[in-house]
């Protein structure tokens, strides 16, 4: 298994949790980050009529989940730390063990070479904030499933779980400066 890189920060959780708002105001505040890919695929398939939908071919879906995340992975070496990541590796494999998909070897091993630091921070679900939209088409049980199933993944990776308080974005925000210290 490959090392920790200390200053990724991978923020997850189910969809509809606060991770992006949180994120974004943590970027107002100075940090780097990257997007998320589920939901710049989904806008740009759409755009396009494309079949990555994760209601057409989840499983091409998930590829190119994949491949944005590496990406990401690989263009933050350019920013100053800590950087803030919207979802990361591990969270293709949850994605695929959630809806009932095989993982392919080359996803687990992406999800153990492609490390982040050892403590992540899970949003928990949080019906009263949680809606739906055009991209975010699942349900209040399937968010909730899908944080489930971040928690199993990281863990079996070696990550550390640190629970996001349900609180207002600013005391989501001093939370997670309280642990990673202040932007570079």
């Amino acid at each position: 298994m490959a090392t920790h890189e200390p200053s990724f920060l991978v923020i997850t959780g189910g969809p509809g949790s606060g991770k992006t708002t949180l994120i974004e105001h943590l970027a107002g505040r100075g940090y780097a980050h990257v997007p998320e890919a589920g939901r710049g695929i989904i806008q740009a398939q759409t755009a396009i009529d494309g079949p990555a939908l994760p209601w057409r071919d989840r499983a091409l879906f998930a590829e190119m989940m994949l491949g944005w995340e590496l990406r990401s992975h690989a263009m933050a070496h350019r920013l100053a730390g800590p950087v803030l990541f919207d979802r990361g590796v591990p969270d293709v494999v949850g994605y695929l063990r959630l809806e009932g998909l095989p993982v392919p070897d080359h996803v687990m091993r992406a999800a153990g070479q492609v490390r982040y630091a050892r403590q992540v921070f899970i949003a928990p679900p949080w019906p009263a904030i949680y809606r739906q939209d055009a991209e975010r088409r699942q349900d209040g049980e399937t968010a909730r499933r899908t944080c489930e199933a971040m928690i199993q993944v990281y863990g079996e990776l070696g990550y550390e779980l640190i629970e996001l308080p349900r609180s207002t974005v600013a005391d989501r925000a001093a939370f997670i400066g309280a642990v990673i210290g202040p932007p570079g």
